[in-house]
């Protein structure tokens, strides 16, 4: 099957909001969704700096873009004050109420995430496209499988097309009133909770149209769950060169979307560089709790501007050798642990001072 190349659309590039390609030769960005309340932002500074630094953490982890819901005008005032307060381009998730997306673009706004079938009359969609024009600013398409067109979900339960080619159709026909509008600078993302229907959705639209490609297996579940889904349907489809943006939608912390969203990307040869890390599992030879030391230096390992391995292992009797390729690594028995370069031990340390042993070592690479 042929997978259309698709173009270029920018998201961001108002006031200070750095502008990022989806498409084109662009390269596949990761989103995450913000999962806390922003209501009381405006009168809360304390808040939106506590925001501001979470959303620069996840930045700093591989993080491009991030969505936050928008479901009333409180929460679009403060979605606006957000906004203002970072450089990651924003996109406002809009259900229902044409009005929020257009008091968001009232503000830095990166874009609107609009599913056309729950906004209502072609003149409100119309509104939203114009005020995004006027703005320059870019529109997701979001349609899924509950919100199927009624002609189509018909078809579907007669057996006579798929749910997963419905959902194309249905992307197909909102596009449609997009192209009419003269509108090109929008996203498209089709999502189910099941890898097939996913696949199987963005591969027909894929086959259609040159429009870039939101993907993620949308409700896919706890973290296990839901790395396991993703992993499944992301992997096909960026193998095809389909899908030009990710998420990672899971019942787990934006950190691991974003983790998740990056480790795949690099295994399917779209990322390069940055901190790689290996650990092992534990077993009855524990000597070093690795569970703890990953949980506390994961987050600022990836988020380190360093192309380098580093290893993480429970016992000095396999640790080395089994991390011999790592840059770095780290490793232990009893009181003691010892910390390795390319399978050479350079130090040994007490226990009590791994951590700030190993943070010099690292930071002599």
């Amino acid at each position: 099957m042929k997978f259309y190349k698709p173009r270029e659309v920018f998201i961001g590039g108002n006031g200070n909001v750095e502008r990022i390609g989806i498409g084109g030769d662009s390269p596949v960005t990761i989103q995450t969704m913000w999962k806390e309340s922003i209501l009381d932002v405006k009168e809360n500074p304390a808040h939106l700096e506590s925001i501001r630094n979470k959303i620069a953490e996840l930045k700093m982890l591989g993080c491009d873009i991030i969505r936050f819901a928008v479901p009333d005008m409180q929460s679009a005032e403060s979605f606006i004050e957000i906004c203002k307060a970072t450089s990651m381009p924003l996109v406002a998730d809009i259900h229902f109420d044409y009005r929020l997306a257009l008091k968001c673009l009232e503000g830095p706004v990166g874009a609107i995430r609009i599913n056309p079938g729950n906004i209502g009359a072609r003149e409100r969609v119309e509104a939203v496209v114009n005020g995004c024009r006027e703005k320059g600013v870019a529109i997701r398409i979001g349609v899924n499988t509950g919100s199927l067109p009624k002609d189509l979900e018909e078809r579907v339960e007669k057996g006579e097309l798929s749910r997963a080619v419905a959902l194309s159709e249905t992307a197909a026909r909102e596009c449609s009133v997009f192209e009419e509008l003269k509108f090109d600078q929008f996203v498209v993302s089709m999502k189910a909770s099941s890898v097939e229907e996913t696949i199987e959705a963005n591969e027909d639209f894929a086959s259609r149209f040159d429009i870039p490609l939101h993907v993620g297996v949308t409700e896919a579940g706890p973290l296990i769950t839901g790395v396991v889904k993703s992993t499944l349907a992301f992997s096909h489809l960026l193998n095809e060169g389909i899908g030009s943006t990710i998420r990672v939608s899971l019942s787990s912390s934006p950190e691991n979307e974003v983790i998740t969203g990056l480790e795949i990307l690099r295994e399917c040869g779209k990322r390069s560089g940055g901190v790689k890390l290996v650990s092992c599992p534990r077993c009855g030879r524990l000597g070093f709790d690795v569970h703890g030391f990953m949980d506390r230096w994961q987050n600022e390992l990836l988020s380190m501007k360093k192309d380098i391995t580093v290893a993480v292992m429970g016992c000095v009797v396999n640790g080395p050798g089994e991390g011999k390729h790592a840059d770095i690594g780290i490793a232990g028995a009893g009181s003691k642990a010892i910390i390795f370069k390319k399978g050479k031990i350079v130090r040994t340390i007490d226990m009590k001072d791994a951590d700030n042993e190993f943070r010099k070592e690292l930071m002599s690479l």
